[in-house]
């Protein structure tokens, strides 16, 4: 006798996490679609936190900035720029349950601030050693290049091995990123898991800091 099909399990902060510790992640379709589905690509995107690249412009860019570069400082707001574009892939759903791994301390966000505005930003989850980053927003020219440079230095300084970008676009490989299979991926994944890192242990470095960590292209 045939059983009914069961219905798949409910959509919840924990049930994310352990997707991520098996290597795979959500998305939606677009921001009114109320269905998830799950995503584990062939091939990986990941940026090596020892070769992250930045033109000589963009380090100098980075010293004189006039943003101020935060984390956790409203994490909300930071979702709420990934996701305000004509296409997106964070519904209600997706956008409610990252804040509660934000709560729970495994989502985090760096922003840039150009006084009281919010102009960039980047977020992720963390699991171990791991950074799995989700998105990322620009509202001033080089925003996101210089919000990536922070959060690579700031992965660093922390203890992290492992920055995942889930999938590689031009503008990610312009800055070092690269593709893996999907077998190395799962190595570099259980190697991060038995890494401690805690991504608020440390305070941002600074901007000369940042500048001189990474990889001088021309």
């Amino acid at each position: 006798m045939a059983l009914p099909p069961s219905d798949p399990p409910p959509l919840t902060a924990d049930l994310l996490l352990r997707a991520y510790a098996m290597g795979i992640f959500p998305m939606a379709e677009a921001r009114d679609d109320p269905e998830v589905f799950w995503v584990d690509p062939k091939l990986r995107g990941i940026i090596p936190l020892d070769g992250f690249h930045m033109s000589r412009s963009l380090a100098r860019t980075i010293r004189k900035s006039r943003f101020q570069v935060s984390i956790n400082s409203d994490f909300p707001a930071v979702v709420a720029g990934c996701a305000d574009r004509e296409e997106t892939w964070i519904n209600a759903t997706i956008f409610a349950l990252y804040q509660e791994l934000h709560a729970m301390g495994h989502a985090h966000s760096l922003e840039l601030w150009d006084g009281e505005d919010l102009v960039g930003g980047v977020y992720g989850v963390t699991l171990g050693g791991g950074f799995f980053g989700e998105s990322m927003f620009s509202r001033r020219r080089d925003a996101s290049k210089i919000a990536l440079a922070y959060l690579v230095a700031h992965l660093n300084n922390t203890g992290f091995t492992l920055f995942d970008t889930q999938f590689l676009t031009p503008h990610l490989a312009s800055l070092g990123a690269i593709e893996i299979t999907r077998d190395a991926y799962h190595d570099e994944l259980d190697r991060a898991l038995g890494v401690q890192a805690e991504f608020d242990s440390n305070p941002l470095p600074d901007a000369h800091c940042v500048a001189q960590r990474s990889t001088q292209t021309s």
